[in-house]
């Protein structure tokens, strides 16, 4: 499965279930990455979206405790077990994990491959995603050049869940 995030230099994803600042380049390659795709997230995630509306031209799963959540447009499973059993359907390779900050914590251990935006810069936040650099089971694998929108700089990079060595 892969992750999909935009974090700031801290890691930090959002503030008051809204992300931090919206990069039209950042936007535009979560669209073609995840188009045609399943995309996972929390009910708070669903529910920042224009309009608190799925994303169209997706398999939208909504991971909410609340078992009588139910959003027109997406599945909802109440349990991890659950969205297991609903992701068997799908190749582990079009399921992208699109947040919030609890989501990304309980699915981070089942992905293999982290699609990160990291923006040079330290934003007031209340929400964070791991901080792949300091786990080491996870490696920088690709980065881009220096992107810039407006006075921001930022990267694309590409982190991939190393292979674990077997022991004998």
């Amino acid at each position: 499965m892969n992750i999909i995030a935009a974090v700031d230099r801290n890691w930090a994803i959002g503030n008051r279930n809204a992300l931090l600042v919206k990069i039209p380049r950042d936007q535009k390659l979560f669209f073609e990455m995840t188009q045609g795709k399943v995309v996972v997230m929390g009910r708070r995630t669903l529910e920042s979206l224009p309009q608190k509306q799925p994303l169209k031209n997706r398999v939208n799963i909504v991971l909410s405790s609340d078992k009588e959540y139910a959003v027109k447009g997406a599945v909802a499973v109440h349990s991890l077990e659950a969205l297991f059993g609903e992701l068997k359907q799908y190749e582990s390779k079009d399921v992208f994990v699109a947040g919030g900050g609890s989501v990304y914590r309980q699915l981070l251990p089942y992905c293999d491959t982290a699609h990160i935006t990291k923006i040079d810069y330290a934003y007031e936040a209340d929400t964070y995603f791991p901080c792949l650099d300091k786990l080491p089971e996870w490696e920088l694998v690709a980065d881009s050049e220096e992107q810039t929108y407006f006075d921001l700089e930022y990267y694309f990079l590409q982190y991939r869940k190393r292979a674990k060595k077997l022991e004998i």
